[in-house]
């Protein structure tokens, strides 16, 4: 009798302590990431290091494909690539939220992932020694921050809101945060924007980018706002150069920081009064809705 417990006990502790799939998966990124590091360090070429990189980026999409399951939200492809563009620290696009990209590069995509996947991924941006790098830890509080929306699906531009639409939770879902902004390398009025909706359903997080449609209508009074913010930061600029003053050029960046948070709250405020406004929102709500029926 002493032996058949023995052996049950046994089972049960190596079933407690078995590896889950995310553990699977993520001490198979690090090791891939340590290996091309290695690599790295002893100056290998880089068409080998590329070599790498790509196969080991491979062989995690099979295993987050196998790890999310199957994806069948209504106009998105059913296949999906790695969302993490590099598994090399000094490449642009290393460190990416670990899940699948179903869609275009240009186009609507959406990036799935899990609530636990996203938590380790929230973990170790809250390491972060760099202030612009570090999030919080905490769910719900990373996903209204737009530094959450430029590390997990961008990669060489930042993410700047305009305005949180108000969403009807769909049927199923947990929690819907849908937001319209844009990807720039720089400040200002920015034409490119994007109707970006994340709904997190049980363990799933699915996170949805598309092109505002119709597009975002300029309104006057903001771009006049941004044009005399522009030209006051500029006499400033040039005054910091003409006499190499620092002090100067930091007020130059402060006046172009404050200009660019002005006009889009001042976008942010008017959009909802144009004609525009009700498609986007209904855009939003119809991204919501279909990934709340995955």
């Amino acid at each position: 009798m002493r032996l058949v417990w023995t052996v049950m006990f046994a089972l049960a502790s190596s079933a407690a302590f078995a590896a889950s799939p995310e553990d699977d998966y993520i001490a198979a990124r690090d090791k891939a990431i340590a290996d091309i590091a290695a690599m790295e360090s002893t100056n290998a070429p880089v068409e080998t290091l590329d070599a790498a990189n790509e196969k080991a980026r491979a062989d995690l999409e099979k295993r987050l494909s196998a790890l999310l399951g199957p994806f069948t939200v209504k106009d998105f492809p059913a296949a999906g690539t790695i969302n993490i563009e590099s598994l090399s620290s000094s490449d642009v696009g290393f460190g990416m939220l670990d899940g699948l990209r179903h869609g275009t590069e240009d186009g609507p995509s959406i990036v799935a992932s899990t609530r636990g996947l996203v938590e380790r991924w929230l973990q170790s941006r809250a390491a972060e020694t760099d202030a612009d790098l570090k999030l919080p830890t905490s769910f719900d509080a990373a996903l209204k921050l737009d530094a959450f929306y430029t590390q997990a699906i961008g990669s060489d531009a930042a993410f700047t809101s305009t305005l949180d639409f108000a969403l009807k939770k769909p049927d199923g879902a947990d929690m819907t945060i849908a937001r319209l902004g844009g990807w720039a390398q720089d400040i200002g009025p920015n034409a490119d924007q994007e109707v970006v909706v994340t709904v997190v359903k049980g363990n799933s997080i699915l996170i949805a980018e598309a092109p505002a449609t119709p597009p975002v209508p300029k309104i006057a009074a903001c771009d006049a706002a941004w044009t005399a913010a522009d030209a006051a930061a500029q006499k400033l600029a040039k005054q910091a150069t003409d006499d190499s003053d620092e002090n100067t050029s930091d007020a130059a960046n402060a006046a172009w920081t404050k200009g660019d948070n002005d006009f889009r709250a001042c976008m942010g405020k008017s959009l909802p009064d144009t004609p525009a406004y009700p498609a986007l929102l209904a855009q939003a709500q119809a991204l919501a809705d279909h990934m709340a029926a995955n």
